[in-house]
């Protein structure tokens, strides 16, 4: 996980100018649905410019052609102040309206970014999912959705600069030309002083985004996990772990905060402070000359304000441009990856009638080169139940993921009722293979909508009888609430035996052709397996059923049993014929009855 991060951190950090111009336009592909909202912002920045070079020009001229007029009345100024009060309210309401629609902007941008983020995820592969920690995901949907949002305000605030800087500089020229030179000419130290920031800072982002995924993907870890490391006594250490983690995160961000206290708003006010004095140095030397009036000095001093503030806001917001870089570059690797779910001829009308199933020397590997299934060969027929046994490892779970398109299978191929498993829609699948796992899980909420999984063509009286179906309906119905009972996360308040028949209940209540059970018993105690043994036969009935099993006593009725070792068909027949033969699955079984008789 570490080094993984390393090596992004290091592509970042080797991007050239050109690939960062390609991440900004790519993210600002997102913002163009929202042109409008960002388009007033706009408009309302370069409105503010003007009102900021004409409010200092009015008092420049009240203060030169009235305060100096001892014939000036009362109403004069009375008037005067009420004009610029209302200025300076209309100057309040444009930036409100100019920060509102950005805000606004920038938030619907965010919100788009991470519902097509969310919906990619579930584009691909689980492959993707085996070898990338979830908190890494949840930190890309989370964090990194998130920092872009000032990466966006960054950018607010350089055309709210440019158009002030610009203005600014105008009104400067129309006053004094060569103070106002001489006040751009701070712009160039500002320019160096912005790249050494982007120097210093580039390595410390860098680290702050490995630290936090870090963070992220340990305390991911710690909740999912929470019961293992309570049971052995893990929590000091999993604390003093993310502790290490949490205080190197802390240190990093200390060093952030200094180069930002030393290079921006300081650095800024210190600018100001010495264009300041040029000014009234030079306003000064030219006193000595001619007459310079009080007003002439205010407005120039208000346009150099005008023209170093909105630099202040640039430099703050500096500091989000790395940040804000890594995170799009995070978030557009995963909009580009391209281990998708395996895919189908969703405009195919085929529908599966019989469920039929046959491998025809398939073979799969999880990574290339280490297959785990080899030349993999079956036929089960309609109705027929199948069983595979093996050791640990030996292909069985791989035989049920690329059977319902979680992994493409590499050679071979794969027919549903003689024909090719691709040609069927992705619906057509899911609708007539039904899957019960070893670890059934449940979502917030309650059992009814865990049975219909949010399909409202589901019933009340159809979640009802699939409950009865499977023997699930006696511990249902005396819960509060019975089929509404309230379901907390991942089920936890359930047994497992009972997590797994209300399992049993969603896969039956959609009446699939196929059935699929993988090691769906395993977790199961004997008398709850009894309990449930009338249900998983009736869910077999006019049923192709694949089942995986670890209990071999489970499987003994099946039509055909195959044996699996080390991703090849070893032995096949039924549980009698195999005993006969007296090889791998005798010696199983002869296993699981001398563990069963000492138990």
């Amino acid at each position: 996980m570490k080094n993984d991060v390393k090596d992004t951190l290091a592509r970042i950090h080797a991007l050239s100018g050109k690939e960062r111009r390609t991440i900004m336009k790519q993210l600002f592909g997102f913002a163009k649905y929202f042109k409008f909202q960002f388009g007033i912002s706009i408009f309302f920045a370069l409105l503010l410019s003007v009102i900021n070079v004409l409010l200092p020009r009015m008092l420049q001229y009240f203060m030169d052609h009235y305060l100096t007029n001892m014939s000036t009345n009362m109403q004069m100024i009375l008037v005067f102040a009420a004009v610029y009060a209302i200025a300076t309210v209309l100057k309040a309401i444009t930036q409100f309206v100019q920060i509102f629609f950005f805000s606004m902007g920038a938030e619907r941008t965010l919100e788009k970014i991470r519902s097509d983020i969310f919906a990619k995820i579930h584009t691909l592969s689980l492959s993707y999912f085996d070898k990338t920690p979830a908190g890494s995901i949840v930190s890309r949907v989370t964090n990194d959705t998130k920092t872009l949002f000032d990466f966006w305000y960054l950018f607010l605030w350089i055309i709210v600069a440019a158009f002030s800087m610009i203005s600014a500089f105008i009104a400067m020229v129309s006053v004094n030309l060569y103070l106002a030179l001489a006040t751009a000419l701070f712009v160039l130290a500002l320019y160096f002083l912005v790249w050494l920031y982007q120097r210093l800072s580039s390595k410390i982002y860098q680290n702050l985004r490995e630290y936090l995924s870090q963070i992220n993907t340990k305390l991911n870890e710690s909740l999912m996990g929470i019961s293992i490391i309570q049971q052995f006594g893990q929590q000091k250490r999993m604390t003093n772990e993310f502790e290490n983690r949490n205080g190197a995160y802390f240190l990093m961000r200390n060093k952030m905060i200094n180069i930002n206290a030393l290079l921006l708003y300081p650095t800024i006010s210190l600018m100001f402070a010495l264009a300041e004095v040029v000014s009234l140095s030079g306003f000064g030397i030219e006193s000595t000359h001619v007459l310079v009036q009080a007003g002439v000095i205010y407005a120039f001093l208000s346009y150099q304000e005008n023209f170093f503030n909105p630099l202040s806001d640039v430099m703050n917001f500096l500091s989000f441009f790395q940040d804000g870089m890594i995170a799009g570059y995070r978030l557009l690797h995963l909009f580009d990856n391209q281990e998708t779910a395996p895919q189908q001829n969703e405009s195919s009308l085929a529908t599966i009638t019989e469920g039929k199933i046959e491998f025809k020397h398939v073979t799969f590997a999880y990574e290339p080169g280490v297959p785990v299934l080899k030349d993999v060969s079956f036929v089960v027929q309609p109705g027929q139940t199948v069983a595979f046994v093996g050791h640990t490892g030996s292909g069985k779970s791989s035989i049920i993921n690329i059977m319902l398109r979680f992994y493409e299978f590499g050679e071979g191929q794969i027919l549903i009722d003689d024909h090719d498993i691709r040609d069927y829609s992705t619906q057509e699948l899911r609708k007539k293979m039904g899957l019960v796992i070893q670890e059934p899980y449940l979502f917030y909420g309650d059992i009814a909508k865990n049975i219909r999984m949010f399909d409202d063509k589901i019933t009340d009286e159809q979640i009802e009888q699939a409950g009865k179906f499977v023997d699930a309906d006696d511990f249902i119905q005396n819960l509060p609430g019975k089929y509404h009972a309230k379901v907390s996360e991942r089920g936890a308040s359930f047994s497992t035996g009972q997590r797994q028949l209300i399992s049993f209940a969603r896969t039956i209540v959609r009446n699939p052709k196929i059935l699929i059970l993988d090691e769906a018993t395993a977790n199961i105690d004997p008398q709850t397996e009894q309990s449930i043994t009338v249900g998983m036969s009736k869910m077999r009935d006019d049923r192709t059923t694949i089942a995986i099993a670890h209990r071999l006593s489970t499987v003994q009725d099946a039509d055909q049993i195959l044996v699996l070792n080390h991703g090849q068909i070893i032995e096949h027949g039924t549980h009698e014929e195999l005993l006969a033969k007296g090889g791998h699955y005798a010696e199983l079984y002869a296993l699981q009855s001398a563990d069963a008789t000492q138990i």
